[in-house]
């Protein structure tokens, strides 16, 4: 008999912006939905069924940013806690930066066991006050320096294993909408030919995946899938329906229970209306500015030019 797992069980009922999003990130966070994404983001497996992803490629449990990790120490990752499983990095001289998903996958049909870092967030505000796949391949560059020290040491540089960002925007402008933007390293010859192996300069992709509506002729695959399973609108026996008639995903008992948690937290915040809306997304964008930049929050609330009048409630905010 299935049981819920403790993700599930450790999720309350508390219907604001936090729980909401911690559901987005343990739907996310399932291996087949992760398996999914993979397929429909990542070259390394769109050959691939997503069942063939999911239990052969994806290592370990995925972790939700949870577990804190000091790269200038180094670990140890036996036991119960899987390899490179940490979502919070920190140094002492970059600050900290909290990893929504994070997770490894092997890649399939390579000549040698290659891992792929893969990290995976979620994200409603497509405007927080700076270029969102900037902050996608800030994400990359520090999962590749993370390494050192744990993947590799001294002058072993053959040994750093790619790094990939994937964002999902569920809040995507018109132009944007039902898009799957995926940015790279390419090799260009600028004078003669010649030609240099790909893995070693493949180590960085950021992915920007763009929901939006049906009708349009390319809401289909993934697109649809993450919108689906994100929407605020939809009932759960409604999900659950396409869920398992046009991907195939049997519902377990621990996404169904998310499934439906994820509507009930919709729902509590629609009832609190438009201006609490507007403040928790204001809130997000202060904390994501922290984040990624490692400022106060008296910096971050100057860069998105909140009045000082204003200031002290979401200083309030940030407390709870």
């Amino acid at each position: 008999m299935k049981v819920e797992n403790i993700l599930a069980k450790n999720i309350t009922a508390a219907g604001d912006r936090a729980n909401y999003d911690a559901a987005c990130k343990r739907l996310l966070a399932n291996k087949i939905i992760l398996a999914w994404i993979m397929k429909g983001c990542l070259e390394e497996f769109q050959d691939f069924t997503v069942d063939e992803i999911a239990e052969k490629y994806i290592e370990g449990s995925p972790q939700i940013a949870q577990i804190a990790v000091n790269p200038d120490e180094g670990t140890d990752s036996k036991g119960e806690q899987i390899e490179g499983g940490k979502t919070e990095d920190s140094t002492m001289k970059e600050g900290t930066i909290t990893y929504d998903i994070r997770f490894y996958a092997l890649v399939p049909q390579s000549k040698e066991t290659i891992k792929l870092i893969l990290n995976v967030e979620a994200q409603n505000n497509f405007y927080p006050g700076y270029p969102i796949i900037k902050r996608g391949l800030y994400y990359c560059s520090r999962m590749i320096s993370s390494q050192y020290g744990v993947e590799f040491t001294d002058g072993h540089y053959e040994k750093i294993r790619k790094a990939i960002s994937i964002w999902i925007c569920a809040d995507s402008p018109r132009y944007r909408e039902n898009t799957i933007t995926r940015y790279a390293v390419q090799e260009e010859n600028l004078v003669g030919n010649t030609t240099e192996k790909r893995e070693n300069y493949d180590l960085i992709t950021a992915v920007i995946v763009c929901l939006g509506n049906a009708g349009d002729d390319k809401y289909t695959g993934i697109l649809k899938l993450l919108d689906v399973l994100l929407s605020s609108e939809r009932k759960p026996d409604e999900k659950k329906r396409i869920l398992q008639d046009d991907f195939n995903i049997k519902m377990t008992r621990e996404l169904e229970s998310e499934v439906l948690l994820m509507c009930n937290l919709s729902k509590g915040i629609e009832e609190k209306g438009i201006k609490e809306g507007i403040k928790e997304g204001i809130l997000s964008s202060i904390q994501n500015l922290m984040e990624s930049m490692g400022w106060s929050a008296e910096q971050a609330m100057a860069a998105l030019k909140i009045p000082e009048s204003e200031q002290i409630q979401y200083v309030n905010g940030l407390k709870k």
